[in-house]
């Protein structure tokens, strides 16, 4: 990062999404040269603090006891309009809306309290070529409150799918597709019409996609789809149960939930010959038609996420 803004206080991720409408209607309008390289620079809030209403009800959606620890999930949800703010800068060279989350790796090196007083950054980085368009990763982390101590880190990785930029090379060979074969479930998620509306109520991200059927048929999905945050938030609720201080988290996305749908997991533990944890493998399909939705893994210790 050559240069970084800082920002009085947390981004409004309504004003985000008017924002990114605003200008996905004025670039119908006036065709500009695109832009071939990501900003040069971070974006930074100071003083942020979690909004224990919320937290409440969103460990209460995850099914959850609130706790003074911040859940995973929330932490996502903390950084996310920042991280939305790098998305939505003039000259970032991806559309937002439309964007397809494909993957997260996170970090937890340290407990992050509740009453915890917070410094978040978030900046773009690899803006690469993808067979499907463009893809590019956003990484957020958060640090103490004088922002000396890293305690959370986030890698995400979005598509812009059908932007092709000129001069990115997409992969010359596709990878190869394994048939997936559904394992037993452990477990089952009746997810209703209104999962989306949900998540967006305690996480703040209204994003149209996932409100409604209207709204998603007007980004051009068949009907409204569950956040892909919100699957790995309730799956870190309970995987494992006690987690140690320093964990780390992946997740990739394969398919979206379409609403109302039927979710079956599995999960499977690997612990040491006495007993301890130390990590654990997720996989979550269509109950009905068995195609895949997400799979990842959560591990005790420090990750290698660059």
């Amino acid at each position: 990062m050559t240069a970084e803004t800082l920002l009085t206080e947390m981004p409004s991720l309504s004003k985000l999404y008017v924002n990114a409408a605003a200008t996905a209607a004025k670039s119908r309008l006036v065709r500009a040269e695109p832009v071939l390289a990501l900003p040069a620079r971070a974006i930074e809030v100071r003083g942020v603090s979690a909004d224990l209403a919320k937290v409440t009800e969103f460990a209460h959606l995850m099914g959850e006891p609130a706790r003074d620890v911040l859940p995973s999930g929330y932490l996502h949800a903390l950084v996310f309009p920042v991280a939305m703010s790098v998305m939505v800068q003039e000259d970032f060279p991806l559309p937002l809306l439309g964007m397809i989350h494909l993957r997260n790796e996170v970090e937890h090196l340290a407990p992050v309290l509740f009453s915890d007083e917070l410094s978040v950054r978030a900046w773009a980085r690899d803006l690469t070529g993808h067979r499907s368009g463009t893809q590019v990763q956003i990484v957020a982390e958060i640090h103490n409150a004088d922002g000396t101590e890293l305690l959370w880190r986030g890698v995400s990785t979005y598509l812009a799918k059908g932007v092709f930029l000129p001069g990115l090379d997409k992969p010359t060979t596709a990878a190869a597709r394994v048939d997936f074969i559904p394992p037993a479930p452990t477990a089952q998620w009746r997810l209703g019409v209104d999962t989306g509306r949900a998540y967006a109520a305690v996480s703040g991200d209204f994003n149209p996609i996932h409100l409604s059927v209207l709204s998603a048929k007007a980004l051009g999905l068949r009907r409204s789809i569950a956040h892909g945050m919100y699957a790995a938030a309730r799956v870190l609720a309970t995987v494992p149960q006690s987690k140690p201080d320093t964990f780390c988290w992946d997740i990739a996305f394969d398919s979206p939930m379409f609403l109302p749908a039927t979710v079956s997991l599995e999960v499977v533990d690997h612990r040491t010959d006495d007993g301890a944890w130390l990590r654990s493998v997720f996989t979550a399909w269509d109950a009905r038609t068995a195609r895949k939705y997400f799979n990842g893994s959560v591990s005790a210790g420090r990750s290698v996420i660059d």
